[in-house]
């Protein structure tokens, strides 16, 4: 075990008791000699914990004043109370409160020991939550994500911000590739705007006057002149998403816009010298178009100056308990209503599917979730049936599901079985669930500690 608890307690024979019943099945603690102590290390987060027990009465604060201290600062750590002149109103009010259980003195070692084992497995898929967001490196504005892959993609957008290179965003459908685009604009401290532009979604006859503009009676039904997008986009950056179905007749006039840093409206004898910072995003193989003909290797090469492969969903599945928090938030407050809570097995059921729609399939997913949900908390059976039964360990779930394991339990057997699959190579185990080295070896280490019998 490696989980710390903090033992708030003035009373010293009691404190030296409760040290002694918990290091004897391996906890940690943190020992605070008052409710002022425990509330100076829970605020500052001085050596985190993972369990709080406490007294109610003590010098000073309180017991249900450091409640409230650690619901509000550390709202995902248990807390257990313990008294010796408790009453059931009191017990009650403790619970309500936000105590995970109430003890009253004396009591059994067994007793205190199965609350917080309860209490740890209760709390175990907030607690990791919330060490994800602690860990969280500097992330764009919107883009959330704590894995490896994440943190890499993280640096190439800062990499990219510091000079004004033609950047090219690939990935699969959904990866968030116009929030990336955003989050290079953004970091670049541009002054000018952020031009997005679908190149699938404008008719081919009228893409080249939506890009550069057109003069008055350019063709039939230009009234007056009109600047295009690019012109739009002065200072700033153009997102042009799609560049995959940019159509021929188009790709050299982009091109040149590209090289030379000008721009000619349609009907125009004369180029506009502008200063845009080009992004553009396929999902498509841009390579392959170009060797069937479909795309100009020169626009191609033009456009790939900097290259950001953004990661699939599968591929960082590490983040899915961030995203999926995240986006029950913004559904509950875009309908007005609470955020729903989302049970371990559906947690885990998110965690093990392959999403093909990759983040955009996820957030319409908790979307149904909670339109559909009429219990306090999202269960499997809320989610569509191709995630009940699509994902690439669902039979790994199943299994956890008929046993009742937690969310810690499920991610042992999870992160086992990929070391099964690579053989016990822990670098490509890593990289298969989305983690650095360091991450996976924390978590070995772990599971060797409660289980010495293990080899890996």
């Amino acid at each position: 075990m490696n989980e710390r608890v903090l033992i708030a307690e003035d009373d010293a024979d009691m404190r030296d008791l409760l040290q002694e019943d918990l290091e004897s099945v391996g906890y940690k603690i943190v020992i605070a000699v008052d409710g002022e102590a425990a509330r100076e290390r829970i605020k500052f987060e001085r050596e985190p914990v993972d369990l709080v027990i406490t007294d109610v009465r003590m010098p000073g604060l309180k017991g249900d004043m450091l409640l409230q201290t650690v619901r509000e600062h550390r709202a995902e750590v248990p807390v257990i109370v313990i008294t010796g002149f408790g009453t059931v109103e009191q017990a009650v009010q403790m619970i309500k409160a936000g105590a995970f259980q109430y003890l009253t003195k004396p009591f059994e070692t067994a007793e205190l020991l199965q609350a917080v084992d309860n209490a740890l497995k209760a709390s175990a898929p907030q607690r990791e939550q919330a060490r994800l967001r602690r860990e969280l490196p500097a992330a764009p504005a919107r883009i959330i994500g704590a894995s490896r892959p994440m943190r890499e993609l993280f640096e190439l957008i800062a990499r990219a911000a510091r000079n004004a290179s033609t950047v090219l965003l690939t990935g699969e459908s959904g990866t968030g590739k116009e929030l990336v685009a955003r989050a290079v604009h953004e970091s670049s401290g541009k002054r000018g705007a952020f031009v997005p532009v679908n190149c699938a979604a404008i008719p081919a006859d009228l893409l080249e006057a939506e890009l550069f503009g057109h003069t008055g009676q350019a063709f039939t039904g230009a009234r007056q002149a009109r600047p295009g997008l690019f012109e739009a986009a002065e200072g700033g950056t153009i997102f042009l998403d799609e560049i995959g179905e940019l159509p021929m007749a188009v790709q050299p006039k982009l091109l040149r816009v590209l090289q030379e840093g000008a721009v000619r409206r349609v009907g125009a004898d004369h180029e506009r010298e502008i200063k845009v910072r080009a992004v553009a995003a396929t999902n498509r193989d841009l390579e392959s178009e170009v060797r069937a003909g479909r795309f100009r290797e020169d626009l191609y090469w033009r456009l790939n100056v900097i290259h950001i492969r953004i990661p699939s969903l599968r591929e960082r599945r590490f983040d899915i308990p961030l995203l999926v928090e995240h986006f029950v938030t913004k559904a509950s407050e875009t309908s007005n209503l609470p955020p729903l809570e989302v049970t371990t097995e559906a947690l885990a059921m998110l965690t093990a599917y392959d999403w093909p729609g990759n983040v955009r399939e996820l957030e319409n997913a908790i979307e149904r979730a909670l339109a559909m949900a009429d219990g306090a908390a999202l269960q499997p059976s809320d989610f569509p049936e191709r995630i009940r039964t699509g994902g690439a360990t669902a039979a790994l779930i199943a299994r956890g599901s008929e046993r009742r394991l937690t969310l810690r339990e499920l991610e042992r057997e999870y992160i086992l079985e990929i070391l099964r699959e690579t053989s016990g190579n822990k670098l490509r185990a890593a990289e298969a669930l989305g983690v650095d080295r360091k991450t996976l070896y924390r978590k070995l280490d772990e599971y060797r500690a409660e289980d010495p019998t293990l080899s890996f």
